[in-house]
């Protein structure tokens, strides 16, 4: 039964990535999501992909961590995805135009209200 439901995660996962590189071409960054979704899937049901997944994390630690993170037991996928919109707008964009740190600059600005006022 474990045999068939982790051929079935890998089977999915396959799935998933093909999906994800339909999507890819398509305007908007619909097929990363999609595409990490269904590597995640693939290592939690491969056992050899999960060594290559250990090779790759000594090789290139800060390109393994996200996927680290989506594959805990309660991935949080909000701070992984801001992370690497981050991570994408410091590659593309130069220090003046980067309006993502801008507005989580501004968000720590303002004042939360308390939950019971």
């Amino acid at each position: 039964m474990r045999a068939l439901k982790r051929s079935a995660l890998v089977f999915a996962g396959v799935l998933v990535v093909i999906l994800g590189l339909l999507i890819g071409p398509l305007p908007g960054p619909g097929g990363i999501p999609v595409v990490t979704l269904g590597l995640v899937l693939i290592l939690r049901g491969s056992w050899k992909a999960k060594r290559l997944f250990i090779r790759a994390q000594y090789a290139r630690p800060k390109w393994v961590y996200p996927f680290r993170r989506l594959m805990r037991k309660r991935p949080e996928f909000a701070p992984v995805f801001w992370q690497q919109a981050l991570r994408a707008e410091k590659l593309v964009l130069r220090r003046a135009n980067r309006p993502l740190k801008g507005w989580r600059k501004r968000l720590r600005r303002t004042p939360r209200k308390p939950a019971f006022a």
